[in-house]
């Protein structure tokens, strides 16, 4: 092999160097993942946004999977668990004529990674329906009145943001005479993103391999003309 090959080897390998594999995108946190009942997950905030909790906001509390309103919610597992907007288990809300909406918000940060190259799976539930959203665009709809059933389906490959992103579980809490509980649980199934990826800067070494191939290329190319 001559110089110059092993110099145009030795250049792309040193460009190569800085490829990097896809990785799992850090922040996306199953609701209740790791935490005990009774417990505050500061990874899922919630604001009220109209009914008669309007304004109520805080962090999401993990229910105990065995006190009302289960069994009717989806039990509790090792993976997830529902969250609720109060400590206290009992709570019911929208007692009136008008229904709540519950705005539960979960943000990630994807600086220095590749925007493009984002994409995640997940499943939801709710009591009672709503929409989730990544960064504003719907991506997700549970339209039964009882989404706490049964899981529904999210996911996204478009619509990422360079820096912090934020999906939004939008939950509407139907209002009840003698008042409706409230929650939301969420698991993610799948996710992966890019690292961004600076061009890479040669080292000294390889100029310098760079620089024989080339002398070595000119050297041949004189004597052929020779």
């Amino acid at each position: 092999m001559t110089l110059f090959a092993r110099s145009l080897i030795a250049t792309a390998a040193a460009l190569c160097s800085g490829l990097a594999s896809a990785a799992a995108i850090d922040g996306l946190v199953n609701t209740g993942a790791g935490l005990g009942a009774g417990a505050a997950d500061s990874h899922y905030s919630f604001s009220v946004i109209a009914g008669e909790s309007t304004g109520l906001s805080g962090n999401g509390h993990v229910t105990n999977g065995n006190d009302a309103p289960f069994p009717n919610w989806i039990s509790n597992t090792g993976s997830s668990s529902w969250l609720i907007p109060t400590a206290t288990q009992s709570d019911v809300y929208d007692t009136g004529s008008t229904s709540g909406v519950f705005k539960w918000t979960l943000t990630f940060n994807l600086t220095g990674f590749d925007a493009s190259t984002a994409a995640f799976t997940g499943r939801w539930a709710a009591d009672n329906n709503g929409t989730v959203l990544l960064n504003g665009n719907v991506i997700s709809t549970l339209g039964a009145d009882k989404g706490f059933l049964d899981w529904t389906s999210f996911s996204a490959t478009t619509g990422f943001v360079a820096g912090v992103n934020t999906l939004e579980f939008v939950v509407n809490n139907t209002a009840t005479a003698g008042g409706n509980f409230t929650g939301v649980r969420a698991e993610f199934l799948s996710s992966n993103v890019n690292p961004s990826i600076a061009p890479a800067v040669p080292e000294p070494q390889t100029y310098a391999l760079m620089l024989a191939g080339l002398g070595a290329l000119g050297f041949i190319a004189r004597r052929r003309r020779g």
